[in-house]
């Protein structure tokens, strides 16, 4: 189905449901238009819609920093969360969104947040969008394309 064919709300809601594997995240700059990987290139991830309400989240940036031993230096820890996006709670669909209400997260002060995710279907592909927001990566001011296929 292209993406101008708009599902129903029920069929979104239905549409949603399972696990689904991260293919791209992409950022654009609001300031400079300029459009970069988000977490750099090939993010390993899983965003999962469960019957119940429940979502979960969960990104990781591909060569991601292994820790000289078991337990990582405290230069080590920033490098490892700063590669990493994960939170779980609640959604609901509306008619062109989903929108996450979070119990818990990564970074904490998202959680208690409601997240809005613009949602469309480009075939079987899940693309995500959003509105202008602030990376909490780095601060900028930008917005978000989320591609996912089903796990």
């Amino acid at each position: 189905m292209p993406m101008n064919d708009r599902p129903g709300i029920d069929d979104m809601r239905t549409r949603i449901l399972g696990t689904w594997r991260m293919l791209s995240w992409t950022r654009r700059l609001s300031e400079t238009r300029l459009e970069q990987d988000a977490l750099g290139p090939n993010p390993f991830g899983y965003l999962n819609y469960a019957p119940d309400g429940r979502v979960m989240v969960f990104v990781l940036k591909s060569g991601r920093p292994r820790p000289a031993s078991s337990l990582p230096t405290n230069e080590e820890k920033v490098a490892l969360f700063d590669s990493m996006f994960a939170y779980v709670g609640t959604y609901e669909v509306q008619d062109d969104r989903v929108i996450h209400s979070l119990d818990g997260s990564w970074n904490e002060l998202w959680t208690g947040t409601k997240q809005v995710r613009l949602i469309a279907f480009d075939n079987e592909r899940l693309i995500y969008t959003t509105a202008e927001t602030v990376d909490p990566m780095d601060g900028q001011r930008c917005t978000y394309r989320v591609t996912f296929e089903r796990a």
